[in-house]
């Protein structure tokens, strides 16, 4: 696992941790991993992680770094390759919450995803809601998780026209990934189904439901 990941800035105060350039649960976990080691023990300035598929963004007040260390970049990038090699042989996930999301199938691409991949619509349901979802990250729109994991079966590309609607809750299909819409916006993903349950609520005090590494469950309704 060594020099398995790359270090660049991309400001003056972030830097960015890439990890093979795949979705995979294994790379994920390296993610996860260092993530937990930086929180556990931050560097002088850090403010913010923020995770993805393949890679760690990493955060820091520019002028309090600088106020502990002569070099920005080559004194984080020690910091991270230290804690990188530490934990080289013994990766270990955090601890993922299981969350079920009960779906109703019947979006208006279902067909269309059934028609694509030669399955018949009960087949396509049948796929969907019998899979276990990794959240890898989380982008696009607050608390819009992008899920991997999905059976290929029923991999779909994204819309050619993207719809200028989609309706909170909606859950859809893009290539190998499923995801689920926090709110009313456009999008381009092959709707299958819709969900009543809120994914964000900017009134509560944790307004986003899923985290990253979260695993999610569909059950049919």
């Amino acid at each position: 696992m060594k020099n398995s990941c790359k270090i660049w800035p991309i400001s003056e105060s972030a830097l960015i941790v890439s990890f093979e350039q795949t979705i995979s649960e294994t790379v994920h976990d390296q993610v996860l991993s260092l993530q937990k080691a930086i929180l556990d023990d931050p560097f002088p300035g850090f403010t913010e992680c923020v995770p993805a598929y393949a890679s760690l963004t990493v955060f820091y007040d520019f002028f309090e770094l600088k106020k502990k260390v002569k070099s920005v970049l080559p004194y984080l990038t020690a910091v991270l390759k230290e804690k990188s090699d530490e934990l080289a042989d013994h990766w270990v996930s955090n601890e993922n919450r299981l969350i079920e999301i009960p779906v109703k199938y019947d979006g208006e691409d279902l067909e269309y995803v059934a028609e694509s991949n030669g399955l018949s619509v009960k087949e396509v349901i049948k796929i969907h809601a019998s899979g276990s979802y990794r959240v890898y990250m989380l982008g696009f729109l607050p608390g819009f998780a992008y899920l991997g994991g999905m059976d290929r079966r029923i991999a779909t590309p994204r819309r050619i026209n993207p719809r200028l609607a989609v309706d909170a809750g909606s859950v859809g299909i893009a290539g190998p990934q499923t995801g689920i819409y926090p709110m009313k916006s456009p999008g381009g993903w092959q709707i299958i189904g819709k969900t009543e349950v809120p994914l964000f609520d900017p009134e509560n005090k944790t307004p986003v439901l899923l985290r990253v590494g979260d695993i999610i469950k569909f059950t049919k309704i």
